[in-house]
């Protein structure tokens, strides 16, 4: 297996071009039915059957985002969406014909940024797509993630591709998906405010109640994770009618 993918940096530098789609399907009449669609609404798209195939094509192009079927022979979408997501920012949205939430909250933990249950419209997914797209381009562009493996801070440890929090001490802490996903979006903007909103789309996707509530509950559990003094806080503080900031040092490693 790759332990690198062309697309890390996937911000498009060009935004005049059409979106690049990759569909990641093994029912070829569906690969053709939404490759068709997408490209009269106006998008660039390629297709691939599997894993292996999905792989060869992005060593070959940029895509600007994945949609990534659950069942897939070989390695399934879980495990593709996993790895990708431990070397790339590259938006997915999860396909799966099951509908059940068990699939669905995995699916988002391992980091996909949207779901959507077969059988589906092309219409409901071209609105996916659209809004996947927007909320990943919603930070200002210097705000674009470094690709990372491990992050140290304050005498923390996160290990990125196993998504464990090491303490001070060398007790392991674990992580919900959403903790993760806001503790990486802190670590990848050291020192920078983030608002409510940027961190709802950085941490907690479209099935996140959408109010500040969400997010100062979550920013006090994860605190907590981090041991973090709730009234004098010293990793992440808050930023008065603002948002939040990591106020520590991050050391990244590649």
């Amino acid at each position: 297996m790759r332990d690198d993918f062309p697309c890390r940096g996937w911000y498009k530098t060009d935004m005049n071009a059409a979106d690049h789609v990759l569909i990641v399907d093994d029912e070829l009449e569906l690969r053709r039915l939404l490759a068709d669609y997408l490209r009269k609404n106006g998008y660039r798209v390629s297709t691939a059957g599997d894993g292996k195939a999905m792989r060869a094509l992005l060593d070959r192009t940029r895509v600007d985002l994945i949609v990534l079927d659950l069942m897939l022979p070989g390695e399934d979408g879980l495990t593709l969406c996993r790895d990708l997501r431990a070397k790339s920012g590259l938006p997915i949205i999860m396909l799966t014909a099951r509908g059940e939430q068990t699939d669905r909250i995995v699916g988002l933990e391992m980091g996909a940024d949207d779901y959507v249950a077969k059988p589906f419209s092309p219409r409901e997914l071209l609105a996916r797509i659209k809004a996947v797209l927007r909320r990943a381009r919603a930070l200002p562009e210097n705000l674009a993630p470094e690709e990372v493996t491990r992050f140290r801070f304050a005498g923390w440890q996160l290990d990125a591709a196993t998504r464990y929090l090491t303490a001070p001490d060398g007790v392991v802490i674990p992580l919900s998906g959403a903790e993760y996903q806001l503790l990486r979006a802190f670590l990848e903007h050291p020192g920078r405010v983030l608002n409510r909103d940027q961190l709802l789309d950085l941490g907690f996707g479209r099935d996140a109640e959408r109010n500040d509530r969400s997010v100062d509950s979550q920013v006090s559990r994860l605190r907590q994770r981090l041991r973090d003094d709730a009234k004098e806080p010293t990793i992440i503080k808050t930023v008065r009618a603002q948002g939040y900031v990591l106020a520590v040092p991050v050391e990244a490693a590649k």
